[in-house]
């Protein structure tokens, strides 16, 4: 049974028993630091009782447990210690440096190879992306635990089990299902054959998977009928999410096109950092306990990219300075796919390179650090933050303009330190060099610690402060 989440305290007093040995000393003799100890015996009943209560304390402060109410569903990142996906513990820069590596080229990839033209759900066979933030569910009758990776550009959902023939409401979907063509089939022998297809992930993984429907359970809430992929084998990489991917896009076959009249097509979430180790950060979905007075910017429909979450970013500072970047650095297009894309699938904030260029350049001339600047990984602004080093203004804040909003990011956005030595890093980069970029990326990192709102229905999306690490 999992904890409630609430914190239980168990105090004990333990008293001697009544007992000749412990008889109350006379005045007379009384010593000036007087020592009672109680008898073993007496001891015994709370030592039975502490050994009893034993289990259900460590119980209660699991952190690794993960309590969820109807709508609001708590997530962690990959590398927390709760996490089935770590390898072995990581520092902060050093996860941060590694997934930079291993995610972010190909899910920018993935990103920006719709700028011309439109395909089916989930890029036809190819899912280009990786999981950084999982969340726990259940599916089937009788429910089997699952721990998703969660995904904000996904259009169609896909769990790993051995077991879903116990369930007795799982049904796998024949060739002849409306659904079946948006998943680019195998060829199919029959229309009542079953619907299977192959898809790659993250770029080092492939799967095949039958086109199947079973009951959803997200913490108290239900979700017959769901339609994801059932996976039948994989050949597994580094960035596979080995019990499956909740799809949080927009295309028919998402969660949120399946759950309209449940959800109506809303959802939040808070991203915990790269220093919380266990299950902080929350998903909420559906209109209800969502912030009453978020500040939010329109969302942005792309019919080349119909499933991303488009805002409109119009430029960004440095401090008090408002950078000068090359003419539609951050336009959004329509007709070619570009503009800026909330994602929470992708690591760090990208910018196009020419854009990135006058951002880093005006944050190092406000920097100044004495002893110039290294490159670790995708990080090209590293500076030392020795007191000797670097000027006693602390760094200078990025804002993100957007429609309706300037999203200005606490340092512990805009930087990523190191515990090993005094050194600061600009968690921000140019995309690589061999993506056809177009799209400007406000990406995980500058998210966590706020609450991003994604409200389709109200075309809106919304930012705050919170604090869920």
């Amino acid at each position: 049974m999992e904890s409630s989440g609430v914190n239980v305290y168990v105090a004990l007093f333990c008293f001697p028993l009544p007992s000749p040995l412990n008889k109350p000393k006379t005045p007379h003799n009384i010593s000036p630091h007087p020592t009672t100890l109680p008898q073993p015996m007496a001891l015994l009943p709370c030592l039975l009782l502490l050994l009893l209560l034993l289990p259900f304390s460590l119980a209660a402060f699991n952190p690794c447990s993960s309590p969820s109410t109807p709508g609001d569903i708590t997530i962690l990142h990959i590398n927390s210690k709760c996490s089935p996906l770590i390898s072995s513990p990581t520092t902060p820069l050093d996860s941060l440096l590694q997934l930079t590596h291993r995610i972010d080229p190909a899910r920018l990839s993935f990103l920006s190879s719709l700028s011309t033209f439109s395909v089916p759900i989930a890029s036809g066979q190819h899912i280009l992306n990786s999981a950084i933030y999982l969340l726990r569910a259940t599916i089937g009758s009788p429910p089997q635990p699952l721990l998703l990776a969660l995904d904000s550009a996904a259009d169609s959902s896909f769990l790993s089990s051995s077991n879903f023939s116990s369930s007795s409401t799982f049904q796998p979907l024949p060739c002849s299902s409306s659904l079946c063509p948006l998943f680019t089939p195998l060829p199919c022998s029959s229309p009542s054959s079953l619907c299977t297809y192959n898809q790659s992930y993250g770029g080092d993984s492939s799967f095949s998977a039958a086109l199947s429907q079973d009951t959803l359970h997200l913490a108290g809430d239900n979700i017959p009928s769901f339609t994801f992929g059932a996976v039948t084998s994989v050949f597994p990489g580094p960035s596979f999410p080995k019990q499956g991917l909740l799809a949080l896009g927009r295309g028919p076959a998402s969660l949120l096109s399946q759950t309209t009249s449940l959800y109506h097509s809303v959802f939040s979430y808070c991203l915990p950092s790269y220093n919380s180790y266990y299950f902080s950060g929350s998903l909420r979905l559906g209109p209800l306990h969502q912030p009453p007075h978020i500040r939010s910017t329109p969302l942005l429909v792309n019919p080349h990219r119909p499933s991303l979450y488009y805002v409109n970013l119009t430029g960004v500072s440095v401090g008090r300075i408002r950078v000068a970047t090359p003419p539609n650095s951050f336009t959004f297009d329509p007709y070619t796919g570009a503009g800026t894309v909330v994602d929470s699938g992708t690591v760090i904030t990208r910018f196009v390179a020419a854009a990135y260029a006058a951002i880093r350049d005006e944050f190092r001339r406000q920097v100044n650090a004495t002893n110039g600047y290294e490159t670790l990984g995708a990080f090209d602004t590293c500076y030392s933050t020795a007191n000797n080093d670097v000027t006693a203004a602390p760094p200078p804040v990025v804002t993100l303009h957007l429609d309706g909003l300037d999203l200005a990011l606490p340092a512990e956005n805009a930087l990523i330190h190191s515990s090993g030595r005094p050194l600061a890093c600009l968690a921000l980069a140019a995309a690589p060099a061999n993506v056809n970029a177009v799209v400007n990326v406000i990406a995980s990192y500058q998210q966590q610690n706020h609450r991003v709102l994604v409200d389709v229905a109200g075309a809106r999306v919304g930012f705050a402060r919170e604090l869920c690490s």
